[in-house]
């Protein structure tokens, strides 16, 4: 066959095979086009003829977000107008000073619950249990706290003067610029009394604990630094408490699990029905020594905290205490939308577990999330007993001078000295049966613990 006779031939299966193609691809062309059609037609509808003024925008945004309600709850539209807040919500971050307030009566003294750990009111000296006084000097004797946080809130880079009472009786005037503020999501079990973390639950035996409150950006770097000063210290176990967490950056986690088990171990792998199977695996780098660890979960732990419990759980590499986790394993991907239009989050695959298993809870399923090895059930008030005691050792302490004002009043009464035994034993049964596992399993490696373990420094509870 010369060439002429065969590229002749070619282009005529080319053209075969092309006109068998076409028509679905039309026909799902006119479909789309119908559809949208339709859509514009009874939004015209709507907006001319309805009973009352109708909101335009609100009604796009609802022809969006009725078509998503047939999918998952993950599956959302951000619209342009909440993009910015959406990616602080990913960061755990937003616009401010970084201070928590509480007002315990309508109208009454505005009291600093806490400063964030270096923000800019706790560079300019605001602690934890001051009064507010004035705003940019202006009292704000009388006004509620939502109209206060207004008037403490402001542009990237402002100024705003805060005057406050200090429970040490002194006044003072801080000036500080508000900033971007990133919340931290590594926590230790306490404050010491200089307020930095005290990452030991006990002395002797060294157990650490650390908490991650959430996966945000740098997560698994800051949780590299806080361990290896507790690695030199000679620290012999780690508790890793993933409670309450929401999950977020999924690379966040899957380098965290890095540092933690061996070169080649599978991490997570994801499918979907348009997303290839891909696995991800440790690749060695900067990799921790080994040291007993046990993960704290409950049925609020879901997404990226499940994939660093299961996955170290599946790599024989922690034991899990606590109860079944959330059952939120699928991945979504943003995808931005043509002429600005917002921005699509779609769920588009499922997080798969070392050893097969489906994380996501699916409908009428049976076994779904990270089941711990060690159950340790609680009801509903322990839980919130867990949640309230955690964030209360979050807060920064206050100073321990005796109140000389009606204001400085408002501290709560302190306790005598309470060891951290005692805090957990008496209010969170699944951190005490993790430090109980730990110093048993520290026995049993020979660690030659011949009495009870020493708990951290005790600190007053404020």
């Amino acid at each position: 066959m010369n060439r002429e006779k065969l590229a002749w031939t070619v282009s005529v299966v080319l053209l075969g095979l092309l006109a068998f193609q076409l028509p679905g691809s039309m026909a799902q062309r006119d479909d789309d086009y119908s559809f949208v059609r339709t859509l514009v037609d009874i939004h015209r509808q709507v907006a001319a003829n309805y009973v009352e003024p109708v909101d335009e925008t609100k009604l796009r945004e609802s022809a969006i977000e009725g078509m998503l309600s047939q999918l998952d709850p993950f599956s959302v539209y951000v619209p342009p107008s909440k993009q910015e807040d959406f990616e602080r919500m990913l960061e755990n971050s937003f616009k401010g000073v970084g201070i928590q307030l509480n007002q315990r009566v309508e109208g009454g003294p505005v009291e600093v619950v806490t400063p964030i750990d270096g923000s800019p009111a706790f560079k300019a000296g605001v602690m934890a249990g001051d009064v507010i006084l004035k705003v940019n000097g202006e009292s704000i004797d009388g006004v509620r706290l939502p109209d206060v946080i207004k008037k403490i809130t402001g542009p990237l880079g402002s100024e705003v003067k805060l005057t406050v009472h200090h429970l040490t009786g002194a006044e003072a005037e801080l000036k500080m610029t508000r900033e971007e503020i990133v919340i931290p999501v590594i926590k230790g079990f306490e404050r010491k009394a200089d307020n930095n973390w005290e990452f030991y639950v006990s002395h002797d035996p060294k157990i650490a604990y650390i908490r991650i409150a959430q996966f945000t950006s740098d997560t698994a770097d800051n949780l590299r630094q806080a361990l290896l000063p507790l690695i030199g210290d000679g620290m012999k176990g780690l508790i890793l408490d993933l409670r309450f967490n929401p999950g977020g950056r999924l690379e966040e986690a899957v380098e965290l699990i890095d540092m933690f088990v061996s070169k080649g171990a599978t991490i997570v792998s994801t499918k979907g029905r348009n997303r290839p199977e891909t696995a991800r695996t440790a690749t060695g780098t900067n990799t921790l020594p080994r040291f007993p660890m046990i993960v704290l979960v409950n049925e609020h732990s879901a997404s990226a905290s499940e994939i660093v419990a299961g996955s170290l759980q599946d790599n024989h590499r922690a034991l899990v205490i606590g109860e079944r986790t959330y059952g939120k394993g699928s991945v979504q991907e943003v995808i931005p939308l043509d002429n600005k239009g917002g921005e699509l989050k779609l769920t588009v695959a499922y997080y798969y577990l070392p050893s097969g298993r489906l994380v996501h809870r699916k409908k009428d399923a049976t076994d779904w999330g990270v089941q711990p090895q060690i159950s340790v059930p609680v009801d509903a008030a322990a839980e919130v007993k867990e949640f309230e005691q955690m964030n209360q050792r979050d807060r920064f302490l206050r100073p321990t001078t005796a109140p000389t004002t009606e204001e400085s009043a408002l501290a709560s009464p302190t306790t005598g000295p309470t060891t951290a035994a005692a805090q957990a034993s008496s209010l969170d049964p699944q951190l005490q049966r993790a430090l109980d596992t730990m110093v048993a399993t520290l026995v049993l490696q020979g660690g030659g613990i011949a009495a009870a373990p020493t708990t951290a420094p005790a600190q007053p509870v404020h």
